[in-house]
């Protein structure tokens, strides 16, 4: 293989700067797969796991096609939580070095006040949650006449039946031969005809784990529920340990944190309750690595891509195979190994496996025994 990817040197120079820049030499395989049809103007379905590199498949095309002479938005692309719009935000910004592109995010919950200031520094790319793009659209405040593409990341969750009235509002506002661009972790087949009635003619793109993935251990641990937090307090002990920890549940996830930090063990917590304000103190915190465990419901099994991520703990069985497949791609990324340590009652252990099953995944019972899991 050449040590560069054969698309970089056709692409604007500050995207050749940036990935220079970026040590990487291979595409991803979504990348290698998306990026070109999106660069001829095509509208794609993407289904790739999670770790896989999908923003930048399709932040480069997207980016190198940005009209900078313009002072109006040419790009859209809607996420359904704050953390990913943020993440995406942070993405365009390394990405767009030297290019004079602007861009904005626009959060619902957020001041709005703070956010008509942004537009009228005429950014070319938004990043927004749908109900915040569309109510600036109804203020008139958001101008989508020269909108070439709308991407819609996590797509499973932009189209849900809580955003989909909203979503098509929004890209019926746009040019009427705008690109639509749908990516997901997990695509029912449902999304996927959603996404098809609002296509032409779409390239569908899927990637399978062997094509991306690290290497990632499931294994789980049987033990009396009120242990739970016990078991939680040993792994933290465990070498390099660095994890988020799910529940299905904030009530669960409150009393844990709070025992936890009454012992003096250092923590964050991140859940839909939690102001926007702790939410970003406690990601940045985690990311430099201030404290272990980060406490967290399924909020933060979406996008999130925190690096050097080796251990996703579960307190419960998720509801659903899918819910298992977003945590468990929160480790494991980029090629890394990682582990998913899910901690349950007797009950429990027959629904894991069964969702081990049906994502054809073996799960392992492990036990701590001298501060080691074997």
């Amino acid at each position: 293989m050449s040590n560069t990817w054969s698309i970089i040197p056709s692409l604007q120079p500050f995207l050749q700067e940036a990935w220079r820049n970026s040590n990487f030499t291979q595409p991803t395989a979504i990348q290698e797969k998306a990026v070109p049809t999106i660069l001829e103007g095509g509208d794609v379905i993407a289904e790739s796991p999670t770790g896989t590199g999908k923003t930048l498949a399709f932040l480069l095309p997207i980016l190198n096609k940005i009209d900078v002479s313009k002072k109006d938005v040419q790009a859209v692309i809607l996420a359904s939580s704050k953390e990913l719009v943020m993440q995406i935000m942070e993405e365009i910004r390394i990405w767009s070095i030297g290019s004079g592109i602007e861009r904005a995010s626009l959060i619902g919950g957020a001041n709005v006040k703070r956010q008509l200031d942004k537009l009228k520094k005429k950014p070319h790319i938004i990043v927004g949650t749908p109900g915040r793009v569309q109510e600036l659209i109804q203020m008139k405040k958001l101008k989508m006449h020269e909108v070439r593409t709308v991407v819609l990341d996590e797509g499973d969750q932009v189209f849900s039946n809580e955003h989909v009235k909203t979503v098509d509002q929004i890209i019926k506002s746009t040019l009427k031969d705008r690109q639509l661009l749908v990516f997901s972790a997990t695509l029912s087949s449902e999304v996927e005809e959603k996404a098809r009635e609002r296509m032409k003619d779409p390239t569908l793109i899927r990637v399978g784990e062997s094509e991306s993935a690290g290497h990632v251990e499931h294994v789980y641990i049987v033990c009396e529920e009120r242990d739970k937090i016990s078991v939680l307090r040993k792994l933290m002990n465990l070498e390099n340990m660095r994890a988020l920890v799910f529940s299905n549940n904030i009530d669960v996830l409150s009393v844990y944190a709070a025992k936890l930090e009454y012992q003096g063990l250092p923590l964050g917590v991140l859940h839909s309750e939690v102001s926007k304000q702790e939410r970003e103190r406690s990601l940045k915190q985690f990311r430099e690595s201030k404290f272990p465990l980060l406490l967290t419901t399924d909020v933060a099994s979406r996008g999130l891509d925190i690096k050097g991520l080796n251990h996703v703990i579960q307190l419960e069985v998720p509801k659903e195979a899918r819910q298992y497949t977003h945590r468990a791609g929160r480790t494991g990324r980029a090629g890394e190994g990682g582990t998913v340590i899910s901690i349950l009652a007797d009950y429990e252990v027959k629904k894991l496996l069964r969702i081990g099953e049906e994502l054809g995944l073996t799960m392992e019972e492990r036990r701590l025994y001298k501060g080691e899991l074997i």
